[in-house]
């Protein structure tokens, strides 16, 4: 009997709660991500609302920031989760002006922020 408890569905339950488990802790934890956003994004208000849906998420500091060549550089550090919400929203096309492409780099947080601020 003990057999049955250690495979079948249980057995596989088991290991789909441990792999939820593992999920939950890794969106909980620390992240950093740098996204660079192409397209119509200056002169259209796209980083005021940025730092809106950022502070809007909660705990995500960091910073927008105009480029010289046309792109708008995000900076978010927050728990991993709010940081896919907020490059989930920038990818959304539910932004100001037209995005025409998204790139990111994930990185380990690095601190020194202590809101969300338009640069």
């Amino acid at each position: 009997m003990s057999g049955f408890v250690r495979s079948g569905r249980f057995g596989d339950r088991a290991a789909l709660l441990a792999g939820r488990a593992q999920a939950d802790i890794a969106l909980r934890s620390p992240a950093r991500v740098t996204v660079w956003v192409r397209g119509r994004v200056q002169g259209v208000g796209f980083r005021w609302f940025t730092r809106a849906r950022a502070l809007a998420l909660g705990e995500v500091r960091g910073f927008a920031l105009n480029l010289d060549d046309g792109r708008v550089q995000v900076v978010a550090e927050g728990s991993r989760e709010q940081c896919e919400l907020l490059l989930a929203w920038l990818r959304s096309g539910d932004t100001p002006g037209r995005v025409t492409g998204v790139t990111e780099i994930w990185d380990t947080p690095r601190g020194g922020y202590a809101e969300f601020d338009i640069r």
